[in-house]
């Protein structure tokens, strides 16, 4: 799985002249799901970008606060080019989760986040929508996150996902991070 993290003072998602989701200050990310990822990949995606320390401190110190932190809002936009493969010029995206089963697991990710932070501050584009990405990048920061290969009770990564149920589950940011954050 991999993220596209970024700081923003604004991001707004449209889908032909309408826009569907915005955000103030907070965070855009931009979600690839892999054709082996399972609710492992998922779940410490989601930790880590709800935990990541990219904003600064009411003290000023730089580095020292998440998006949780600071109360701040979180657009996520499902973006299966992240997964693409150069054959020469041309992308090649059979790395890619399917779509018979990356729309499920993309809003297993979303309500994970949900159940970890706040619904109401949990934003999203359109699932497999042609989508204008409008951000205002603050800083800038982007930062790319991948997922590790050896998560714990990680299952073979050679078996497709079949996405979980995930309408109670929640993350406990110190379980199994050894980030030091």
């Amino acid at each position: 799985m991999k993220a596209i993290i970024q700081r923003v003072t604004g991001a707004s998602v449209k889908v032909g002249e309408e826009t569907i989701s915005s955000i103030g200050q907070g965070l855009c990310v931009l979600i690839g799901i892999g054709r082996y990822d399972t609710e492992k990949e998922l779940e410490y995606m989601a930790r880590k970008i709800l935990n990541i320390r990219v904003f600064d401190g009411e003290d000023g110190k730089r580095w020292n606060k998440s998006v949780m932190d600071k109360q701040l809002e979180v657009l996520c936009v499902s973006q299966f080019t992240l997964s693409a493969v150069l054959k020469g010029n041309k992308p090649d995206f059979h790395e890619a989760m399917g779509p018979e089963t990356s729309e499920k697991a993309y809003q297993d990710f979303l309500q994970l986040m949900r159940n970890s932070y706040n619904t109401d501050k949990i934003k999203d584009g359109k699932f497999g929508a042609y989508m204008q990405v409008h951000i205002q990048n603050d800083g800038p920061v982007t930062i790319p996150l991948d997922s590790p290969d050896n998560l714990p009770d990680h299952k073979n990564k050679k078996t497709a996902m079949v996405a979980p149920s995930v309408q109670s589950l929640s993350i406990n940011p110190t379980v199994g991070d050894n980030s030091g954050s």
